[in-house]
This record gives C-alpha cells, structure tokens and sequence, in this order.
C-alpha cells in the first residue's frame, strides 16, 4: 500500500488516529512527522531556490545538485493558481513527484499513478504551512516542499514538486432517500448532527457473511474500489463495544478503497455520495486471525459509514 506523504495529522489519519479499524497493512514511505510545521530557514530556503522547476508534457521536472538536503521541513512557493479558490474544509487533489535528495531520482509521482492524492484541507488534517500555502489561493498552486528523510542513513532528504488540481467541498452527513433495513441487524439512531449510535438488542445471530446495508441512498457519483473517499464512519465489535469513530474526533477521514480491508472495499464499491451504509465485516474481510490495536483477533466488526465525496 503507498502510503501518502503530505497530511500531517491524518496522513496518517488512515495509520495514527482515524482508520486504525480499517487500514489494511503495507509498505510506508518515509514521511514528514505528524506534528510538523513549517518553518523555513535561511540556509534551508537557500537550498529550495537552487532547485529548478519547468514541465514537461504537464508534469513538473525538478532539477537540482545532488546531494541536496535540508536540516527540516521547508516549503518555497512557486506560483499561485488561477483556478477556483481553496476554502477551508474542501478536499483538495494534489499532484507530486517526489525525488530522492541524495541522488535527484523520481522516487514516486502520481502522475505515473494517474491518481492525484485526495486530502481535507483542515487544520490539524495538514501540515499547517501547506494548508497555509494553499487556502485562499487557487487551484493550480504549486509548490516546493522539502523534508529530512529519517529512514536514511546518509542525511538525505525528500524534495517533492506538488500541485493543486482540484477542489471541492464535501458533504458534512449523509443525505438522500431513508431505506428500511433488513431484520435481525443492529438498530442504528441518528443524532441530530448525524452522529450514530447502535442498538444489538434486537439483532439476529451474528452474520458469517459480508453484510451491506444502505441506510440512506445518496444520489451522488458511483463510488469504484480505487476511490478516494472521504468519510464520517463509527466502528463497533459486535458485543458492542466502539473502538473508532471520526465522528469523535470532530473531522471525516479521506483514504482510497485500495488501502483498506477488504470489507471495506467490497462494501463501499458501488454505493453513491451521499449514502449511509451499514458494514458488518467478517474476520475473513477483515483482520482474521491477527490482533489490530484494540480489535481482538477473529472480530466480527459493524461500521456505520457516511460517503461524503468520492474522486
């Protein structure tokens, strides 16, 4: 799984505070500290305005001398964009390439991907100078943002060339037509926020089977397997007991389908924006047999997930 690199409290959100229920495992990529903020020295600035940028075909080139690196998180401006405006509280696509400091190699680009990276433009989702950077300008900013790589050995650092494509404002609930759930599942209440909450008293015998539910059919766009959702979701054992939810956390979370446990995938695909779904995945679809923070190995797990955006 790549694991993204510019959130600073929620990417990880998926790994640190928000999908610890639904995150599958996999490879992470050397990433700026959650925590950090940007504060550019004068010899870490020096070294970003050594750094050309042109494109090519539409995909941004940077050139620099190797080794390059800088002694922490730096950011230089390049150009504002001229397209719609960056608001607080939207999903913002960003496009990067990343490259290796020490030797000036593309380590990764979405552009290759030919998926841009999906996240909620909110303090405390982002590094603060990136969500500085880019609320209240357009899209189309771009950006040069450096790091120290703590995995190296060496000293070395990641430089990124990063692009704002794309923005859009996200549902705060779930919204569309009611649906009459099937009998013998939990009963789900709303509050008046939208926040649930869950009743097992009058549940069936707990499903072997991947069980999909909508609660509340949205008719926004058609959600695939390799979305980037963002979601307001509560997750409970099926004795009851929650383990996560974001809607206590006071923010959705935004990740792909691609990277989550399978029950989540095979649940979500398919449904629209806007709907409400109740998820209740076997370990099988889930994390089997393996123990997931506070998640017992062999848990049958029940989610009440808001699609609010999809991309």
């Amino acid at each position: 799984m790549k694991k993204n690199v510019l959130t600073a409290a929620v990417i990880g959100a998926v790994a640190l505070m928000g999908l610890t229920a639904c995150t599958s495992a996999g490879d992470a990529s050397p990433s700026p500290s959650a925590s950090a903020a940007v504060d550019t020295s004068a010899a870490d600035l020096a070294a970003l305005e050594s750094i050309t940028w042109t494109d090519a075909d539409g995909v941004p080139v940077l050139e620099f001398e190797a080794p390059l690196s800088v002694g922490a998180s730096a950011l230089r401006p390049i150009a504002d964009g001229d397209g719609d405006a960056i608001e607080d509280g939207m999903n913002v696509s960003l496009d990067y390439v990343v490259y290796s400091g020490a030797d000036a190699e593309v380590m990764y680009s979405t552009y290759d991907e030919g998926t841009p990276e999906v996240v909620s433009m909110t303090e405390g989702q982002v590094l603060q100078d990136l969500y500085d950077a880019l609320v209240g300008n357009g899209v189309g900013t771009t950006l040069i943002y450096a790091y120290p790589d703590t995995t190296s050995t060496d000293g070395s650092s990641v430089i990124m060339a990063v692009t704002a494509s794309d923005a859009s404002m996200p549902l705060d609930r779930a919204t569309g037509t009611t649906v009459e759930p099937a009998d013998g599942l939990p009963t789900v209440t709303l509050a008046e926020d939208g926040m649930p909450s869950i009743d097992f008293s009058s549940a069936g015998e707990m499903p072997t089977e991947l069980v999909v539910q909508p609660l509340i059919e949205g008719d926004g766009a058609t959600v695939s397997s390799e979305s980037q959702v963002t979601v307001h979701y509560t997750g409970w054992l099926w004795d009851g007991e929650q383990f996560d939810s974001s809607w206590d956390r006071g923010a959705p979370s935004t990740f792909s389908l691609a990277s989550v446990i399978a029950g989540w995938t095979q649940g979500l695909a398919g449904q629209t924006v806007g709907s409400q779904v109740l998820l209740v995945i076997p370990p099988d679809l889930g994390y089997g047999d393996t123990d997931s923070g506070s998640i017992p190995a062999g848990s049958t797990l029940v989610f009440v997930v808001d699609i609010l955006a999809a991309s």
